[in-house]
């Protein structure tokens, strides 16, 4: 049997450096698909808080707490339809003029 080592292997080559962003286009192509994940985190949590806010005080009998609460919810749907909205926009450009948006390019290669 034979030992491998990783002699010759470089640990700190070129190709593991990312290169630096070409233009603009690829910076916002990084960042868009990360906004989206963020949007629909921020989306669940205040349907989620909304709700359980709308059901304790809907228990408790509060008129105002259920009106705040509905306002939350309402809010987070119509972000979420900007949020699409915004999405289908960009799918739009990109399949019109060619240019991938939403896919970032390859850093490793």
């Amino acid at each position: 049997m034979t030992s491998v080592f990783a002699q010759g292997v470089n640990i700190f080559a070129e190709e593991l450096n990312p290169p630096p962003f070409s233009g603009i286009g690829e910076i916002i192509s990084y960042i868009l698909p990360n906004l989206y994940i963020l949007a629909g985190i921020i989306l669940f949590l205040l349907l989620i808080g909304g709700g359980f806010v709308f059901i304790l005080n809907a228990g408790k009998g509060q008129k105002e707490g259920m009106a705040q609460a509905q306002k939350a919810i309402s809010t987070a749907l119509i972000g979420f339809i900007i949020i699409i909205g915004s999405y289908w926009l960009i799918q739009i450009i990109s399949f019109i003029t060619g240019v991938e948006i939403l896919t970032p390019p390859a850093i490793f290669g």
